[in-house]
């Protein structure tokens, strides 16, 4: 059945007047809106655009998160526009920075504000998919009459948020449809291509943040959740993504405070000097593939000295 808007605001007053905030997170978001940010939500349409001067400091403020985007966003798009759909990469501010879709479909994704340069933050949009997002950090879908304000309830928005190398909140990327066909599991399945979509993003902004470094993934966690250390050539850990930081409950400037990878994982790294001196003995047969005179050459030592050695251990 169709929700009208009269019928949409209606509805939302109630669930807010009920106290539904307490037992659902849409409801939650309803009150936000309501409460905290004073949106009416049978408002025709806000002042969330930037000029284009605006938009380029936006851009420009975002660093490498748009360049490093492109690629998983042109791909997420040919996954996904087929289904009518749009994407959008959001900055922390809901900013719309980036967007794909069908040049048959620009107009009406125009109107509804799903374009560049175009504010969708709580504060500015109500509930919605990319504002929801950021303001709980955490992949969300918002459907339809879920939406704020009226003018959105024709969209169906799934959202996952962007971590930047040091755990901080730092995009969103979502995809919207207007399509109201659209199977329920089918809208389930857009919403996980859009997080491994997020997830691909903070692999490659991490990497980038850490470009010496070894990267460890957390055991105990999913592959899929991206739970990474970025180790240096000390086996001291010098950054780690916000899963492992989570899963590990590790927090402030790792490469200011590095912690031993091996007191994080709980492991006996053996810190004597006998054996750190095995260790590098260890390093030096392997690369010379098991020959002796040409590890002892590569440590500097002589042939019988590094037997003796060996003999110790």
């Amino acid at each position: 059945m169709h929700t009208t808007a009269s019928q949409h605001v209606t509805r939302i007053e109630a669930a807010i007047r009920s106290g539904q905030a307490a037992r659902s997170s849409v409801a939650a978001s309803w009150a936000r809106s309501a409460t905290l940010y004073h949106l009416d939500p049978a408002a025709a349409r806000l002042e969330n655009r930037l000029t284009a001067s605006e938009l380029a400091v936006a851009c420009e403020r975002s660093g490498t998160l748009l360049p490093t985007a492109a690629p998983h966003l042109d791909r997420l798009f040919h996954s996904v526009g087929g289904l009518g759909a749009c994407i959008v990469l959001a900055d922390v501010e809901g900013v719309a920075l980036d967007r794909r879709g069908n040049v048959g479909d620009d107009r009406d994704f125009a109107s509804a504000g799903l374009w560049t340069g175009t504010a969708w933050s709580e504060a500015r949009a109500g509930t919605n998919g990319i504002g929801t997002c950021l303001a709980e950090g955490r992949a969300v879908t918002i459907h339809r009459d879920q939406h704020f304000l009226a003018r959105n309830i024709g969209l169906s928005c799934s959202s996952a948020p962007v971590f930047g190398p040091e755990g901080e909140l730092m995009a969103v990327i979502d995809v919207s449809t207007a399509r109201s066909d659209l199977p329920e599991a089918v809208s389930g399945l857009i919403g996980a291509t859009v997080t491994e979509a997020a997830r691909r993003v903070e692999a490659d902004l991490f990497s980038q943040r850490f470009p010496r470094a070894r990267l460890v993934l957390v055991p105990g966690t999913e592959r899929g959740i991206g739970a990474t250390l970025a180790v240096d050539a000390n086996d001291l850990v010098i950054g780690a993504t916000r899963a492992a930081r989570l899963h590990l409950n590790l927090s402030g400037n790792l490469a200011a405070s590095p912690r031993p990878l091996a007191d994080l994982l709980g492991q006996d790294a053996g810190d004597g000097f006998e054996d750190a001196e095995r260790a590098v003995i260890a390093r030096a047969l392997a690369r010379s593939g098991g020959n002796i005179s040409a590890a002892a050459r590569a440590l500097g030592l002589s042939r019988a000295t590094l037997h003796r050695k060996l003999d110790r251990r």
